[in-house]
Protein backbone atom coordinates (compact mmCIF):
# COMPACT_ATOMS: atom_id res chain seq x y z
CA UNK A 1 0.00 0.00 0.00
CA UNK A 2 1.25 3.18 -1.34
CA UNK A 3 0.16 6.45 0.61
CA UNK A 4 1.00 10.41 -0.62
CA UNK A 5 0.51 12.66 1.64
CA UNK A 6 1.09 16.49 0.83
CA UNK A 7 -0.20 20.43 1.76
CA UNK A 8 -0.68 22.53 -1.35
CA UNK A 9 -2.21 25.89 -1.80
CA UNK A 10 -4.26 27.41 -4.80
CA UNK A 11 -1.60 27.54 -6.65
CA UNK A 12 -0.08 23.87 -6.09
CA UNK A 13 2.64 25.42 -4.15
CA UNK A 14 4.35 22.81 -1.81
CA UNK A 15 7.39 24.42 -0.97
CA UNK A 16 9.50 27.42 -0.33
CA UNK A 17 13.79 27.17 -0.45
CA UNK A 18 12.58 23.24 0.59
CA UNK A 19 10.32 24.36 3.70
CA UNK A 20 6.95 24.61 3.96
CA UNK A 21 5.71 28.12 3.06
CA UNK A 22 3.12 28.41 5.89
CA UNK A 23 2.72 27.34 9.71
CA UNK A 24 -0.77 25.48 9.80
CA UNK A 25 -0.79 23.72 13.35
CA UNK A 26 -4.14 21.59 12.45
CA UNK A 27 -2.20 20.54 9.08
CA UNK A 28 1.42 19.60 10.96
CA UNK A 29 -0.89 18.07 13.68
CA UNK A 30 -3.17 15.84 10.81
CA UNK A 31 0.44 14.75 9.00
CA UNK A 32 1.82 13.76 12.04
CA UNK A 33 -0.71 11.58 13.36
CA UNK A 34 -1.11 9.46 10.26
CA UNK A 35 3.27 9.47 9.91
CA UNK A 36 4.17 9.42 13.06
CA UNK A 37 5.83 5.58 13.58
CA UNK A 38 5.17 4.90 9.64
CA UNK A 39 7.44 3.53 6.86
CA UNK A 40 8.14 6.69 5.31
CA UNK A 41 10.42 7.55 2.05
CA UNK A 42 10.89 11.06 0.73
CA UNK A 43 13.84 12.97 -1.21
CA UNK A 44 16.85 13.82 -0.13
CA UNK A 45 15.86 17.76 0.13
CA UNK A 46 13.13 16.69 2.20
CA UNK A 47 15.25 14.86 4.19
CA UNK A 48 17.68 17.50 5.16
CA UNK A 49 14.38 19.91 5.52
CA UNK A 50 13.15 17.81 8.37
CA UNK A 51 16.52 17.29 9.88
CA UNK A 52 16.23 20.92 10.14
CA UNK A 53 12.96 21.26 11.66
CA UNK A 54 13.86 18.39 14.44
CA UNK A 55 17.49 19.11 15.08
CA UNK A 56 19.34 17.34 17.23
CA UNK A 57 15.59 14.92 17.72
CA UNK A 58 15.63 11.73 16.13
CA UNK A 59 12.60 11.77 12.70
CA UNK A 60 9.32 10.13 14.42
CA UNK A 61 9.28 7.54 11.74
CA UNK A 62 9.56 3.93 12.30
CA UNK A 63 11.75 3.20 9.20
CA UNK A 64 13.03 5.94 6.58
CA UNK A 65 13.39 5.61 2.91
CA UNK A 66 15.59 7.90 1.39
CA UNK A 67 15.50 8.28 -2.55
CA UNK A 68 18.82 9.92 -3.88
CA UNK A 69 20.32 9.24 -7.18
CA UNK A 70 24.07 9.94 -5.19
CA UNK A 71 25.44 7.68 -3.34
CA UNK A 72 24.97 9.06 0.63
CA UNK A 73 25.18 7.80 3.97
CA UNK A 74 21.99 8.53 6.29
CA UNK A 75 22.55 7.91 9.93
CA UNK A 76 18.79 6.51 10.13
CA UNK A 77 17.61 5.91 6.58
CA UNK A 78 18.14 3.53 3.42
CA UNK A 79 19.22 4.78 0.54
CA UNK A 80 16.84 4.20 -2.45
CA UNK A 81 18.58 4.50 -5.90
CA UNK A 82 16.15 3.94 -8.42
CA UNK A 83 12.92 4.79 -6.72
CA UNK A 84 10.50 3.68 -9.07
CA UNK A 85 11.79 0.13 -9.12
CA UNK A 86 11.75 0.65 -4.66
CA UNK A 87 7.69 1.67 -5.64
CA UNK A 88 7.12 -1.19 -8.09
CA UNK A 89 8.82 -3.76 -5.53
CA UNK A 90 7.34 -2.74 -2.32
CA UNK A 91 5.51 -4.34 0.17
CA UNK A 92 5.39 -2.33 2.65
CA UNK A 93 2.45 0.35 3.80
CA UNK A 94 4.43 3.05 2.79
CA UNK A 95 4.08 6.71 3.28
CA UNK A 96 6.06 8.78 0.58
CA UNK A 97 6.14 12.72 2.05
CA UNK A 98 7.78 14.81 0.06
CA UNK A 99 9.06 16.83 -2.34
CA UNK A 100 8.01 17.75 -5.62
CA UNK A 101 9.27 14.94 -7.75
CA UNK A 102 9.64 12.44 -5.40
CA UNK A 103 5.43 12.94 -5.27
CA UNK A 104 5.19 13.34 -9.54
CA UNK A 105 6.94 9.73 -9.89
CA UNK A 106 5.06 8.22 -6.90
CA UNK A 107 1.96 9.05 -8.09
CA UNK A 108 1.02 6.59 -10.37
CA UNK A 109 1.78 3.94 -7.69
CA UNK A 110 -0.20 5.79 -5.20
CA UNK A 111 -3.30 4.04 -3.53
CA UNK A 112 -4.21 6.62 -1.19
CA UNK A 113 -3.71 10.30 -1.24
CA UNK A 114 -3.98 12.50 1.51
CA UNK A 115 -4.16 15.91 0.43
CA UNK A 116 -4.66 19.19 2.52
CA UNK A 117 -6.30 22.27 0.34
CA UNK A 118 -4.94 25.22 2.02
CA UNK A 119 -7.36 27.98 0.63
CA UNK A 120 -5.01 30.96 0.74
CA UNK A 121 -2.36 31.59 -1.34
CA UNK A 122 1.48 32.10 -0.28
CA UNK A 123 4.96 33.00 -1.78
CA UNK A 124 7.05 30.15 -2.66
CA UNK A 125 9.42 28.24 -5.36
CA UNK A 126 8.29 24.52 -5.42
CA UNK A 127 5.14 23.81 -7.18
CA UNK A 128 3.73 20.24 -7.76
CA UNK A 129 2.85 19.76 -11.48
CA UNK A 130 -0.95 19.50 -12.23
CA UNK A 131 -2.37 15.93 -12.34
CA UNK A 132 -5.40 14.32 -12.57
CA UNK A 133 -7.43 12.87 -10.05
CA UNK A 134 -9.60 10.61 -12.50
CA UNK A 135 -8.55 7.13 -10.83
CA UNK A 136 -9.45 8.27 -7.55
CA UNK A 137 -12.50 8.66 -5.25
CA UNK A 138 -12.74 11.22 -2.66
CA UNK A 139 -13.41 9.50 0.34
CA UNK A 140 -13.09 11.53 3.12
CA UNK A 141 -13.00 15.19 3.49
CA UNK A 142 -13.16 17.84 6.24
CA UNK A 143 -13.10 21.28 6.55
CA UNK A 144 -11.68 23.35 8.57
CA UNK A 145 -10.95 27.26 8.47
CA UNK A 146 -7.87 27.97 5.51
CA UNK A 147 -7.75 24.06 5.15
CA UNK A 148 -9.78 20.85 3.65
CA UNK A 149 -8.53 17.81 4.65
CA UNK A 150 -9.09 14.82 1.80
CA UNK A 151 -8.42 11.38 1.52
CA UNK A 152 -8.68 9.91 -2.05
CA UNK A 153 -8.84 6.25 -2.72
CA UNK A 154 -7.56 4.50 -6.17
CA UNK A 155 -10.94 3.09 -8.07
CA UNK A 156 -11.08 -0.59 -8.34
Amino acid sequence: MISLIWAMDENRLIGAKDRLPWHYPLDLKYFQSLTKNQVVVMGHETYLSLKGYYKSKPLPFSKIYVANLNDYTYDDAILVKDFITFLKNNKENLWVIGGKTIYELALPYANTLYITYILNRHEGDIYIKPFSLDNYILTNKLIEPSLIFAKYERKE
